[in-house]
């Protein structure tokens, strides 16, 4: 999460069993070198922002189903076009949406993150 070289130096009093098996991972150092970089944790963090709301977890499981218009995607939720709108754009924005223009409306669909996270929520839920 941090770059190398912008951690602590200073000793840290460990407990014993912590200070062993950081030394065997190549201390901070080596430790701060497994994590995923900056780009990737934001990547997730988006995700699972995108998650945190049951109205996007029901869009992505209607989106299962098949692809939507937004006529029925606001019918099903009962909610005000901007609202809905909102929740689309962060959908869309976390890669887990895609819309295509089909005259004057736009068709949304899951792309293949999209999928394996619908897939994921509705085999939670039962479904």
């Amino acid at each position: 999460m941090t770059e190398v070289g912008k951690y602590q130096d200073t000793p840290l009093p460990l407990p014993p069993d912590v200070e062993e098996s950081l030394c065997r991972c190549g201390g901070i150092a080596g430790l701060v070198k497994q994590l995923p970089d900056d780009t990737a944790l934001k990547r997730e963090s988006a995700i699972y922002r995108a998650l945190a709301d049951p109205f996007r977890l029901k869009i992505l499981a209607m989106l299962s189903v098949q692809p939507l218009c937004v006529c029925v995607i606001k019918a099903v939720l009962g909610i005000a076009d901007s609202k809905l709108s909102y929740h689309l754009s962060v959908l869309k924005k976390a890669g887990l949406i895609a819309g295509e223009a089909q005259g004057n409306r736009i068709i949304y669909r899951l792309t293949p993150d999209g999928e394996a996270w619908a897939r994921q929520i509705t085999s939670d839920a039962g479904c």
